[in-house]
């Protein structure tokens, strides 16, 4: 099993997270984007000794940002979990 650590990078708390995370007990994090739905449910449940119902996962382009000068850059791209407790709740804040 690899360090759950390097699987969860962060929890994303945004106000749709938020809302998530208080009616429907499902918590948003940012991911390594090798790591599958296994592996997500694994390191959450290790790490903050809960237990996972479900994960869904979605992969999220990097947005177009432009330079200082004329060219366009992009921001790298990243992946999105969704996990939703059966057991437990996690403490964010």
């Amino acid at each position: 099993m690899k360090d759950p650590y390097q699987i969860i990078k962060t929890v994303l708390v945004t106000e749709k997270g938020t809302h998530l995370s208080e009616g429907l007990n499902q918590y948003c994090f940012s991911v390594a984007p090798a790591a599958n739905k296994l592996e997500i449910r694994q390191a959450v449940e290790t790490i903050f000794n809960v237990k996972v119902s479900s994960v869904n996962v979605m992969n999220r382009e990097g947005k177009r940002k432009r330079m200082r000068s004329s060219k366009m850059g992009q921001r790298s791209d990243w992946k999105k979990a969704i996990v939703t407790l059966s057991e437990g709740k996690i403490d964010i804040l």
